[in-house]
């Protein structure tokens, strides 16, 4: 099973963001996504690196706060990172 974290978008390039989710950045493609991507928005990125949803941020902060206090009961949030 595969769990996408919100990503938040730091920066835009040619086709690609610059995403971070929990301390963690890297750059994905918007090859699959069907609508405008903009700083500051919020995506579900697949494994590969394939941004492939926006979510909205209240929605996105929401699951973070979540994940987060998951992560604290005995998880490592770069394992997250890793994982994708």
């Amino acid at each position: 099973m595969c769990l996408a974290a919100p990503s938040r978008v730091i920066d835009l390039r040619e086709g690609m963001a610059v995403t971070e989710c929990f301390g963690q950045v890297r750059e994905v493609s918007l090859l699959l996504m069907g609508e405008e991507v903009a700083v500051g928005d919020y995506l579900l990125i697949q494994a590969g690196g394939f941004a492939f949803e926006k979510v909205d941020a209240e929605r996105a902060l929401e699951a973070l706060a979540l994940m987060g206090e998951l992560m604290t009961q005995g998880g490592d949030a770069r394992a997250w990172g890793e994982a994708a």
